[in-house]
């Protein structure tokens, strides 16, 4: 089943506070300045970025989705996702970024993995690659699988009014599994 990233919010432990370009939010580590709140780019060190409060989200669009899909996840099988840049733009949800972690849940909403995006890319549709195909995991892993269900997906549940085209910017993302739940 294709997916879509629908962030929930998690309470923090601390003081939230904005970060930078990205516009999410970081907890204090109870710092007296403001390099108690760190900024991570793409190279940035992994302890750093697991002191920010991370994203949380189930794959797909039904708990028993997101159950199957995160089994994929959970045993190796999935490496990739995608998702619609226009849900995204209706949403107001942030994009994901290379180095992002992300807390992904179960079907019942309970935290299950920290996974990190590897790679972002945003193309169309019709241009998402047969090796993205087969990282997501799905099916027989082909291309025309991932084609049929994806735009079934997005054509039944997309957040925004456009649904689904054959030119619609798809952001490709990788990423791996660093802490299994």
């Amino acid at each position: 089943m294709p997916e879509s990233c629908q962030a929930t919010s998690a309470s923090p432990p601390g003081e939230r506070v904005e970060r930078g370009d990205e516009g999410r939010s970081a907890v204090r580590d109870g710092g007296t300045d403001d390099e108690s709140v760190r900024h991570h780019d793409d190279r940035g060190d992994l302890f750093a970025r697991l002191r920010a409060v991370p994203g949380a989200w189930a794959f797909g669009a039904t708990p028993a989705q997101a159950d199957e899909l995160l089994d994929l996840v959970l045993t190796g099988v999935k490496t990739g996702t995608a998702s619609s840049l226009w849900d995204y733009e209706a949403t107001s949800d942030p994009q994901p970024f290379a180095g992002e972690l992300s807390i992904v849940l179960d079907g019942r909403g309970e935290p299950r993995a920290v996974i990190e995006t590897l790679r972002v890319d945003t193309v169309p549709f019709m241009q998402v690659s047969a090796e993205h195909a087969y990282a997501e995991g799905e099916g027989d892993r082909t291309l025309a699988h991932w084609r049929e269900v994806h735009e079934r997906y997005w054509r039944t549940h997309s957040e925004n009014p456009r649904g689904f085209a054959p030119d619609m910017p798809v952001i490709c993302e990788t990423f791996r599994v660093i802490h299994p739940g």
